[in-house]
């Protein structure tokens, strides 16, 4: 195991070591990048705060099976980089959050992919923490909601930046979303049998809500996502969700 690999492993279980670590490797960080949206990405860039959380996500999910972690993160780096590239051009403009967000004020909420573009604020924040292009280190509370939830979702197979490809666009689909996550989040038992097969218990949904079948198969990203967070810790993020349940 070469030396990258055994500080990697370590940082696993070590903020201290995780943030000398990225210390250590924003050059190779930048470069991967550089090499995948073929342009010079700097500390102020989404880009760079895409990669950021990369380079976290590969530290987590490391093991030696994957051969050495320098492979085995720039690959994961790579994959979210082209995922949110993906999005950006299938949403048009690049989304942003009005400061009043978190306070509810808005009833136009663009479901979770709002929530990827304040993902990509929190790890703005982490690149402070670390030493990156900004003036006032601080911690998010969105983010550390953020980061809980992509450990959640890790264990059903897929990742937050993956929301975006199933997130409900029309309204009628979004209503159907909603009463489907609303009848899950609040029955315990369904709740259990989801996170102990990491699989959306379609069957006994389909019993209770009368929603065609392929709703659920196309939007089970967004729908486990949802009823995690409404079922769960997340005031912050609940937030985002309101404008489901609304008449």
């Amino acid at each position: 195991m070469d030396d990258l690999s055994r500080q990697a492993i370590l940082a696993r279980s070590d903020e201290k070591a995780f943030e000398n670590l990225v210390r250590e490797n924003k050059n190779f960080i930048k470069k991967v990048a550089y090499n995948t949206v073929h342009r010079f990405v700097t500390e102020s860039d989404d880009e760079w705060s895409v990669a950021l959380l990369a380079f976290h996500e590969a530290v987590r999910h490391y093991d030696v099976g994957k051969g050495e972690f320098a492979a085995f993160s720039g690959m994961v780096i790579k994959r979210r980089l082209m995922d949110y590239m993906t999005s950006e051009n299938r949403h048009g403009a690049e989304m942003t959050v009005e400061p009043g967000i978190l306070a509810g004020d808005r009833d136009d909420l663009e479901d979770l992919t709002a929530l990827q573009s304040e993902t990509l604020k929190g790890a703005r924040r982490q690149a402070e923490r670390l030493g990156g292009d900004y003036a006032s280190p601080e911690s998010s509370p969105v983010k550390d909601e953020i980061d809980a939830m992509q450990q959640v979702l890790s264990g059903y197979g897929f990742s937050f930046f993956d929301l975006a490809e199933s997130s409900p666009k029309a309204e009628k689909t979004k209503k159907m979303c909603g009463q489907i996550i609303g009848f899950l989040s609040g029955d315990p038992v369904l709740m259990r049998k989801m996170r102990s097969t990491g699989t959306l218990p379609v069957k006994e949904i389909l019993e209770k809500i009368k929603v065609p079948r392929k709703i659920t198969e196309r939007h089970r990203k967004y729908i486990i996502a949802s009823a995690e967070i409404l079922g769960g810790d997340y005031p912050l993020l609940g937030q985002y969700l309101e404008g489901l349940f609304k008449p």
